[in-house]
Formats: structure tokens, sequence, C-alpha cells
């Protein structure tokens, strides 16, 4: 009998796993898919040597993450790789706003904002150390916050109080520069003028400018294998076809999980790399599971659907902005009205006429992706999980992919004709592909100030501890939510340590 049973084998699973496998405990992760990674996984998609993401593409926390940074994943293989601009910000007048890493360069490239980014730019790079890891660890951090300057608390807070709207207008003048921070916030359901909305935009783009928009060699799939190849370092071992049907009880007290190849037991805890509202209502039998808890996963909030597409590609995008040549990640949107007007389409749970798009180029600096002299293209649009309540049709498909395909042909004149195969994936496919993308949502649930930190995914069951003795929530549902670092995982394993201990 193991002490340790994780369910789901994601990037916060297999950190969850290492972890706790590190401390001596004897761990197994069950799997429901023939196959690891969750949402960090490369597979030939379109044509046989094109390697596509399917889920993550880039990664702002590959060297940022505490977890990642602990575990060493570089030590087991992890190589990650960057293009000379991490995010480009083209519209069709031309214009085209810039950040990443070379701070420099990217001042000059802004212009009349390049001193403003500067200050900024710098001002994160100083600050970082202490706060991002205040940020990601399991709240309230009064250890780690003690660490970070009343002052830089302060002019966070302040910061992060403003819509993202607000927040590009007190740092930018021009449309150029401002539609970066509201763009980036669009990768979850945040909206230019939701309030309170700027937190998320604004560590992308303050991420950017360090960690970077990094690409891993070979794909997003190699996280999974280093996290894989430091498991079994450390003694853990994975089931895969074990799907969980149930959490084993005791009483009032988690003992383990039933899968589809029988029961597996563990002496100390179970930590689940699940959505919330599965663990709650689908895992659990409703006797034990508070009233509140219930009526919480019933109502729970998700954040917006998305479409996902994956081009084979003859010749590299033809963009007419030389910045987006060079840039691994493309986002469009003509202005912060633009975003604003896409978001209110999802809201209203229409189709939107004119998508927003965040668009992976890992080719331009991972030639192991494609064939030589091809390339790939990844892109990403947010919609509304179902369409007049219903699930995506093949036609709906077809219809937004090809404006998807126009809105690129817009900005690159010749797209269309370096296309070689292309596939589209509709909120529904997702969910197929990964079970915890619920109707689609790539975030675990809305990004909403309404659940994030204490109330992520609802208080007070938000320290990774469920009402359920044994029990921990592991995935991206928990703070600090989406994204690739392994930090929900991390948090919730060390958890499990402080309670065993």
């Amino acid at each position: 009998m193991p002490d340790i049973v994780v369910v789901g084998s994601g990037p916060n699973g297999l950190v969850a796993a290492c972890v706790l496998a590190r401390a001596g405990l004897e761990v197994v992760v069950v799997e429901a898919k023939p196959h690891p990674g969750g949402a960090a996984r490369t597979t030939e998609k379109t044509l046989p040597g094109f390697l596509h993401d399917v889920g993550a593409g880039f990664f702002p926390f590959g060297t940022l993450s505490p977890a990642f940074k602990d575990l060493d994943l570089p030590g087991a293989g992890l190589e990650l790789l960057w293009a000379p601009i991490d995010s480009a910000h083209p519209a069709r007048d031309g214009s085209c706003g810039v950040i990443g890493r070379d701070v420099d360069r990217c001042a000059e490239m802004l212009g009349k904002d390049g001193k403003a980014f500067t200050d900024w730019a710098r001002w994160w790079a100083e600050v970082e150390p202490s706060l991002l890891p205040a940020l990601l660890a399991t709240p309230p951090a009064v250890r780690e916050m003690a660490k970070v300057s009343p002052l830089v608390l302060a002019k966070f807070a302040r910061l992060a109080a403003m819509s993202c709207r607000g927040l590009a207008e007190h740092f930018f003048e021009t449309d150029a520069a401002r539609r970066i921070i509201p763009a980036l916030a669009l990768h979850t359901d945040v909206a230019p003028s939701d309030p309170l909305g700027s937190p998320i935009g604004f560590m992308l783009a303050a991420t950017s400018t360090t960690g970077g928009f990094s690409v891993p060699r070979g794909g997003a799939g190699s996280i999974t294998r280093a996290l894989l190849a430091r498991l079994a370092e450390l003694g853990g071992r994975i089931e895969y076809g074990a799907r969980v049907r149930k959490i084993r009880m005791d009483g009032t007290r988690a003992v383990g999980v039933e899968t589809v190849r029988g029961p597996i037991d563990a002496k100390v805890a179970v930590v689940a790399d699940t959505a919330a509202p599965t663990l709650y209502l689908e895992l659990l039998p409703s006797r034990v599971v508070p009233g509140q808890v219930l009526e919480k996963m019933r109502t729970f909030k998700r954040g917006f659907g998305t479409f996902k597409m994956d081009w084979a590609l003859d010749a590299p995008v033809p963009w007419t902005s030389e910045s987006c040549r060079e840039a691994g990640v493309v986002h469009t949107g003509e202005d912060i009205d633009d975003l604003d007007r896409f978001a209110k389409e999802i809201h209203d749970g229409k189709m939107p006429t004119d998508p927003y798009l965040v668009i992976g180029q890992q080719s331009l600096v991972d030639s192991s992706r494609a064939p030589k002299g091809k390339h790939t293209l990844w892109a990403y649009s947010r919609v509304p999980s179902e369409l007049d309540g219903k699930a995506w049709t093949a036609e709906a498909k077809a219809t937004y992919a090809a404006r998807i395909e126009k809105r690129i042909e817009e900005l690159a004149p010749g797209f269309g004709e370096t296309i070689l195969e292309r596939d589209a994936s509709s909120p529904q496919d997702l969910f197929a592909m990964n079970e915890n993308l619920l109707g689609g949502d790539l975030g675990g649930g809305t990004a909403q100030i309404t659940n994030q930190v204490i109330l992520r995914p609802m208080f007070p069951y938000y320290r990774y501890r469920t009402p359920i003795n044994g029990l921990y929530l592991g995935s991206s549902y928990a703070h600090p939510g989406a994204g690739v670092h392994g930090m929900c995982g991390y948090n919730a394993a060390n958890a499990v340590l402080e309670d065993a201990r």
C-alpha cells in the first residue's frame, strides 16, 4: 500500500508526486489517459514530423517557478529557448507594441512609451525576487510577505486595484503600448474594463521581461518528461489507464481511490490534480461534503471557453510587421476598445466576429518542431463554451476557424498560401483531451477577483486542504491558478507534509 495517491499526471500532479517522493513517501500517480502530461503534452496533430503542443505552448514561469527551481528540471533534461522578442502586438494600421526580456530594444521599439516601459520593467526586476515567491506561495504567505518591502507591497496593491484599461492608460500613451497588458489578461476571462482586473495582465507582462515566454526544446512534453525523470529517480510510479471512479472513504477520512482497474489505498493522503467541481460533485459521496461546498461547486463560475488551432506551414508566417517575425508569441487586437468588444461578445454567448488571438511561433526558435524549412503555428482564441446552449458543431468550428485565419491573413498577407494542414479544437474537443478543462476553460475557473487567493476555489478551503481529512486539492483550481508552474501541486504537497509532521 503506497503512502500517497496522486490523481492526475499534469504538471501539478507530477510536481506534487516528486515533492512527496523526495520526502521519503511511497507515491503512486493514477492517470486516466494512456499517456501523462495533461496540458503539457506534444503530438503530431497535423502531419508527420510537425510537433504541436496540445495545451500550453509557452512558459513565462519556466525559469521563475519556485517548484521548477526546487526540482531542477534543467538537470532532468529540460532545455528552454527564447525568441528575440517575447511578445508582439500588431494592429492593421501597421503599429506593433512589443514586450520582452530585451528591455532596451523593446523600449526603443515602443518610441515615446519606451521610458515608461523601461522604468516599470527595471522596478519589477528589482522586486521580483522577493515579491513573486510571496504571490505564488500558500495564502496568506505571512512569512514570504514579511520579506517584501511595505512600499513595494503598497505600490503593487495600487496597481492591482486597477482595471487593465486603467493600468495600461496609467503607464502608456500610445495605442500600440496600451493594448499589451489588456491583451495578456485575455489569456483568461478578464476584459480590459473589468474592475480589479489588472493582476493577470500585469503578471504576464512583468514576467515576460524577466523569465520571458520560453518554449521547451522538443515541445511542452519535455516538461512532462523532465518531471517523469525526477519522479522515477525518487522512486515514484505511475499507473496509466487508471481512471478514478471515486475517492474511497473510511468514515470522514479519504483512504484511497477506486479506479476502473480496482482500489488503491493510501496510508497518508490523496492529492487530487482535478477540477474542483469534479472532485466534490463526482468523486466524493455527497454525504461527506458540506452543503455550502456542494452549492458553491454547483454554481462554480468557469472562465471563457477556448478554441484552439494548429497549423503545419510550408514557410514562416509572412507578417507585415518585422517585430512579429522575431516574436515567440503574437497577440492580435486593434486597441483596448476592440478587446472589450471581443470579451462582450463572449459574455453575450456569441461567436466573436473578429477574434482576439494568442499565437505561438515555437518553430522559429526550435527547429525540432518541424521538418527542415517548414514551420508549426499554434493559436487559441476565447469563445463561449456553448453556442445557443449547445455544443459546437462541425459547421461552427469551420466558421470560426475561417475567421481566425482571416484575421491572421490581414496581418500577414499570403499566410493562407503557406498552410499545408490545419487542426481545430472546440471547447468540447479540449475537454475530451483534458477533463480538467471544464467547458474548454483553461484557467481552473474564472480569473475574476471573486476566484482568487483565499477565494480559490472557495473560502475557507483555499489552503489545499479540503473538508475531507486526508484529501488535498493540488490542481489549477487552487491558488495560484492557471499556468504551467507546478505551484498548486507544490503547495499542496507541502501541506501534506506539514500535516503528516
